[in-house]
């Protein structure tokens, strides 16, 4: 299955926080922001410029945003994006939504996981901001 991805503007990081910690403001500060809770972690991921010093983090990823909405009965959808990145050796950090599944690579691997997708039939496009006027 050929699947078209947009490349996200901006940096992101993923945060770790306590499991009972309230979320922070700049948690959900941004376009696009996810946050998961279990009884070990807080989990988010959000824009890199808004995480403040001294919060555990992973930084320096771009995002891929699978074009959507999927239905829940199809399979396979994200392997065929995460194996050609398996096999160059892209690490990502992904996550889902009702409608579709976001795909974290570091930057530093943008390139090569971008050529690795067009390589396995995938369109990847570039996407702007959004404004909003």
């Amino acid at each position: 299955m050929s699947l078209t991805l947009s490349v996200l503007p901006g940096e992101y990081a993923v945060c770790q926080l306590s499991p009972d910690q309230a979320l922070p403001a700049w948690a959900s500060a941004g376009e696009l922001f996810s946050v998961t809770r279990t009884p070990e972690e807080l989990s988010v991921v959000c824009a890199a410029s808004s995480v403040p010093a001294g919060i555990r983090q992973a930084a320096g990823w771009s995002v891929l945003k699978l074009h959507g909405a999927f239905d829940f009965a199809l399979t396979g959808i994200l392997a065929g994006v995460l194996n050609p990145l398996h096999t160059v050796g892209v690490g990502i950090f992904a996550f889902s939504t009702f409608d579709t599944d976001y795909v974290l690579v570091q930057a530093s691997q943008l390139e090569q996981a971008v050529s690795a997708l067009r390589g396995a039939g995938h369109t990847v496009v570039e996407q702007t901001v959004h404004s909003s006027a």
